[in-house]
């Protein structure tokens, strides 16, 4: 018998694997089908889109909704790419600066012995408790004593605080090997070495887990623009889809609507494909520990 027939993960198709696929086919289709809806929902033609009863796939594909959704953007006071600028710019900045802060939050939660270490683990639990709808009024209390509304400033840190990625990221650098930490600093390595050269290179699947949750969140958010910015100079691409699909009327609005849902949504779909598996171990070893 070849070896590895036998084993929990063979290398070939075997007969037995069949009882795994029926379960994970029809999970793998139901999770499909939003994106398919999405997708076949942004080129309708009008009279699809209202359509009765109403159609899942559709039958003559159109690009007019993004012509009207082009249009829509040429009338606009503040060029469609100074908002498109911001939603990069703004991304950009939060990932940085969530992955420079959480790493570093992660390795000296998990390796350091400091007064105060299990309170802030404990802060960063019950910072997981709150939705964001919860904190609301607490941050805006906290951006109007900053100064910072109608800024650059308030896109950036009202964002960077990720508790989800500080946990997952903390789990990682738990599975790293004292003795290699200890080896380190034998060496003459000092802390930042030992974290640049040791701790960073096995927290990236941890890593670009966060890293998509974080564009995730920071590419879709509407809720800066809409309470803290006044300027449309200083307003993401996420809201003026938003706003354009919103302020129309109703009929006109839903082709726009489902276009513009479209374009917010393909690079959450495209970097998800590129980092595929390095979120797949880091739930891997999450679910482990």
């Amino acid at each position: 018998m070849a070896i590895g027939q036998n084993s929990a993960n063979p290398r070939k198709f075997q007969k037995s694997q069949l009882k795994i696929y029926a379960v994970l086919i029809p999970v793998a289709l139901v999770m499909i089908f939003p994106i398919l809806y999405i997708v076949n929902h942004a080129f309708k033609p009008m009279e699809e889109l209202f359509a009765y009863p109403p159609k899942f796939f559709v039958s003559n594909p159109s690009l007019s909704n993004f012509y009207k959704l082009i249009r829509a953007t040429v009338t606009s006071n503040v060029p469609v790419a100074r908002y498109l600028f911001n939603s990069i710019f703004i991304t950009i900045c939060v990932l940085v600066f969530t992955l420079t802060f959480t790493t570093m939050a992660a390795y000296a939660l998990s390796k350091m012995n400091f007064k105060g270490r299990k309170f802030l683990l404990g802060l960063n639990d019950i910072g997981l408790m709150f939705v964001a709808i919860a904190l609301q009024i607490p941050r805006y209390l906290i951006v109007d004593k900053l100064g910072i509304h109608d800024t650059y400033y308030v896109h950036i840190l009202s964002l960077i605080v990720l508790p989800v990625g500080l946990l997952l990221l903390k789990q990682f650098v738990d599975g790293v090997p004292d003795s290699l930490i200890e080896a380190a600093r034998i060496d003459g390595a000092g802390e930042f070495k030992t974290f640049t050269s040791i701790i960073i290179p096995m927290l990236k699947p941890a890593m670009a887990t966060v890293a998509i949750l974080t564009f995730q969140e920071v590419w879709n958010n509407l809720e800066t623009s809409q309470m803290y910015i006044d300027t449309d100079a200083f307003k993401t691409f996420a809201f003026y889809m938003h706003t354009l699909s919103s302020n129309t009327n109703t009929v006109a609005g839903q082709g726009l609507a489902a276009a513009a849902t479209l374009i917010l949504f393909v690079p959450n779909v495209v970097l998800f494909i590129i980092m595929q598996s390095k979120v797949m171990s880091t739930m891997a070893t999450s679910g482990i520990k």
